[in-house]
Formats: structure tokens, C-alpha cells, sequence
């Protein structure tokens, strides 16, 4: 039976039985279960791989479903990992699939990375890049990168064999990114260079082909064009734990609920863009969208209480650490967000 499912692929002869049994063992990770992520994972998936985890803490929007193809429209609002669990575990029966409902930390990284042989990054951040980058040099994984910015996708894989790492391409871990809601982008774009990093995790588990390590593929589906820049292995700096726990553990963020802020009659501030909803009718709430919050710092006083919230959490937590770094000491964020904020007015209107 099984076989009978797999047979196209087995009669590869770079895959065959031998190479279906690595699939079958093999464990990968994809961190982010957004565009890039409901690309990867049907195709790992149907592969034969039995062993996937999905870390991601996000929440399923309207607007995710342009691109987002493993999620309903009645699941708006449910956990993106939970219904990709549900939708893959529909696609392969055989497949184990473990779900992490959280965002990836310094905190859980390391721990996490452990049980996965490669890890498949999935995200639009490029501080979850670098963390993903430095977990994986600490745990010795290879880590396959890709990117999308408007019709433009990269691609690449990176501490494979020990070979160059995301540092030794991307030295500046200040530079900022621009995310599908603020620079508008193309489900087939999407797909398009997901499936190239689904195709690496197969070659590398298959152990054939030319594996893109010291080399970022960049193709552009609105002309058709895409080119190959090679690199060199690099970075100097020792990444131990050492490094990690500065880098990523020195400097927690601390996580309220709704009613507990309130009750402490905290200065709300909504880093969501102007036109996202739901709108949150509440007397102490500052708009100041993420992408404009370090110019509109100045009209925050330093010495006041803020919680800071986006739609489901991951913005926010990027806003209170540009806050602390501009001396801003009493932060917290909403877990959940907006819809957790909206949830709990409709719930509890009698605490505010």
C-alpha cells in the first residue's frame, strides 16, 4: 500500500525504496505556518516524510487566504497550526504531525531544534531569521531560508555540512523588511518559492542533487528572470550558548491579558496599520502603527505604563523590543492581540 503511494518517486533511481525509507525517517521543522509555510508542508507531507513540527503563533485572518491555501474560510480566527495539523493529517494518514503554539524564542529555539534533523524557515522577520540562523549553528542543523518580497523570492540553505550561515550573507541584523500586508505580494509567488525550499528539504534527506549551500537563488516571477549569487562562508564570531543568551534571553518580554491591564488603567498602543480591523473602542489607545514607530516615538512619555497589541501578537513583540531600546521600561504585550482584545470587550464589558 504504502508503496503503491509512493511509486512515482521510488522509480527515481535517485530515490527508490532506500531513499523513500529516509523520507519516511526523516524530522523537519518549518518555523511559520503562513504563505511560505501552506507551501512547504503539503508537499513534505505528501512526500512520505512522517515526522513534520510547525511552530507558529499566529492567528488565521480574511487576508490570509489569498495565499494561505491550507486553511478554509470557516477557519478564520483558529490557530494556523492547529487547522494545518487538521489539513495535512486529511493529506497523509501516516504523518506525525507535532504543532507548537507559540512564536520560536530564545527561549525555546535550542530545545525545539533538537528534535528535527532540518529546519525550514518559513517566516518574514528577519530577527526570527537570525535567531533560527544562530539555534541552528548551536545545534548543528541545516537551516533552508527563502523570502518573498512582492514578485521576488530568494532562496537559499544555509549551516549545511558546516557551510556558510544567514550572517555570512546578511550582516545587519538592524536593516527592517518590508511583510506581504505593507508591500502587497501574489499567492503564486509565494508558492512558487516555497516549493523550491520543500524541494531542497527533499534533496538533502535524499542526500542528491546540488544543495544550495553557498549559493542564494533569486527569482523574479513577474519577468520570468532569476539568478544564482555565490557566497563564501564568512562570519567570525563564535555563536555558543554564550552568544545565544545574550543575543536573544538577556532582555524578556513580559505578557499581560486584557483585563489585568485594564484594571491597572495601562496606556493601550495598537501598532496595527490604520485600516485593519477589528477596531478596538477603548478610551486609552494610541494608534501608532509598527511601521512608523520609531519616528512617532517623541510623542510618548517615557515614564507611563504601555501594552502594546497587534492583530494576533508577532508585531507587537517587535514594537516593545524597538520600545526598549529607546528606554521605554514599563512594556508589556497582549498575547493574541486584537482578537483576544475584541473577544474579552464583547465577554467582560463590564471592567472598563
Amino acid at each position: 500500500m504504502i508503496t503503491e503511494r509512493y511509486k512515482r518517486q521510488i522509480q527515481l533511481p535517485q530515490v527508490g525504496k532506500t531513499g523513500q525509507q529516509k523520507l519516511k525517517d526523516a524530522k523537519i521543522l518549518v518555523v511559520g505556518a503562513g504563505g511560505l509555510g501552506c507551501a512547504i508542508l503539503p508537499y513534505l507531507t505528501a512526500s512520505g516524510i512522517e515526522t513534520i513540527g510547525i511552530i507558529d503563533g499566529d492567528t488565521i485572518e480574511e487576508s490570509n487566504l489569498q495565499r494561505q491555501i491550507l486553511y478554509p474560510e470557516k477557519t478564520v480566527n483558529q490557530k494556523k497550526v492547529t487547522v494545518a495539523k487538521t489539513q495535512l493529517e486529511a493529506l497523509n494518514s501516516n504523518v506525525n504531525i507535532e504543532t507548537y503554539i507559540n512564536y520560536l524564542s530564545g527561549e525555546n529555539a535550542i530545545e525545539i531544534f533538537k528534535n528535527y534533523n532540518i529546519i525550514v524557515d518559513a517566516t518574514d522577520s528577519i530577527k526570527t531569521r537570525y535567531l533560527i540562523n544562530d539555534a541552528c549553528v548551536i545545534t548543528q542543523k541545516p537551516f533552508v531560508y527563502g523570502s518573498v518580497y512582492r514578485f521576488e523570492g530568494q532562496v537559499s540553505v544555509f549551516n549545511y555540512k558546516n557551510g556558510p550561515t544567514y550572517r555570512c550573507v546578511f550582516k545587519n541584523n538592524n536593516s527592517k523588511i518590508t511583510n506581504c500586508e505593507d508591500a502587497g505580494v501574489l499567492g503564486t509567488t509565494v508558492g512558487f518559492i516555497g516549493m523550491l525550499q520543500a524541494n531542497e528539504v527533499l534533496k538533502m534527506v535524499l542526500e542528491t542533487g546540488d544543495i544550495l549551500s553557498g549559493k542564494l537563488l533569486i527569482y523574479n516571477t513577474l519577468k520570468n528572470t532569476q539568478s544564482c549569487i555565490n557566497f563564501q562562508k564568512t562570519e567570525t564570531r563564535t555563536i555558543d550558548e554564550a552568544f545565544f543568551n545574550s543575543e536573544y534571553n538577556s532582555d524578556k518580554i513580559e505578557a499581560t491579558c486584557f483585563k489585568e491591564a485594564v484594571l491597572n488603567k495601562s496606556n493601550f498602543i495598537d501598532v496595527r496599520e490604520l485600516h485593519e480591523t477589528p477596531k478596538i473602542a477603548l478610551p486609552k489607545v494610541i494608534q501608532m502603527p509598527l511601521s512608523v514607530l520609531e519616528t512617532e516615538l517623541k510623542k510618548l512619555d517615557k515614564n507611563n505604563s504601555y501594552v502594546v497589541f497587534c492583530q494576533s501578537g508577532k508585531r507587537s513583540l517587535e514594537a516593545i523590543r524597538i520600545l526598549k531600546q529607546y528606554q521605554f521600561s514599563n512594556v508589556k504585550h497582549i498575547s493574541g492581540g486584537a482578537i483576544a482584545i475584541q473577544n474579552n470587550i464583547e465577554n467582560e464589558k463590564s471592567i472598563y
